[in-house]
């Protein structure tokens, strides 16, 4: 039985070195905004770990204005969402790229109409956390940030 432990304790070993060294040697990437006005923003729209790209959070804001979209949180969800496709683009993806989505909303009861439109652009169904906050900033409705493997 001694030689199997033995065996079991080098196996577990090696795949411990493995996985640090893996953990060790995947560059991180902060990437600059696409969009002349974030240039200088505090943050990036996109840090890539190996193939997985963590998104900033995106408001309903058209970025050629910097201001919230008129029409409440359907229209708001949907430029957000067209804001992220935007970033993905930047990157070679899609929405179908993404695996995970946090929403924010400003109002929960706002819930049912949010969603009529995120399912209508994610039918790929990724995993998802949705909560309501005290405020969104620009007192907007929504934000929305993804993370995506390329």
């Amino acid at each position: 039985m001694k030689p199997f432990r033995y065996a079991l304790f080098f196996i577990m070993m090696i795949g411990a070195m493995t996985t640090s060294y893996a953990q060790e040697s995947t560059d991180v990437i902060f990437h600059k905004s696409h969009e002349p006005k974030k240039q200088s923003a505090p943050y990036s729209d996109a840090v890539q770990v190996g193939n997985m790209y963590f998104l900033a959070g995106q408001m309903g804001m058209d970025h050629t204005t910097r201001t919230v979209v008129d029409g409440g949180i359907q229209k708001e969800t949907e430029q957000a969402i067209e804001n992220i496709e935007d970033v993905l683009e930047q990157h070679g993806m899609t929405l179908d790229n993404v695996v995970k989505c946090t929403v924010i909303l400003a109002n929960i009861e706002d819930f049912a109409a949010f969603n009529e439109v995120y399912t209508q652009y994610f039918t790929k169904k990724p995993a998802r956390t949705t909560f309501a906050a005290k405020g969104v900033p620009a007192n907007g409705n929504i934000e929305i940030d993804v993370i995506a493997v390329k």
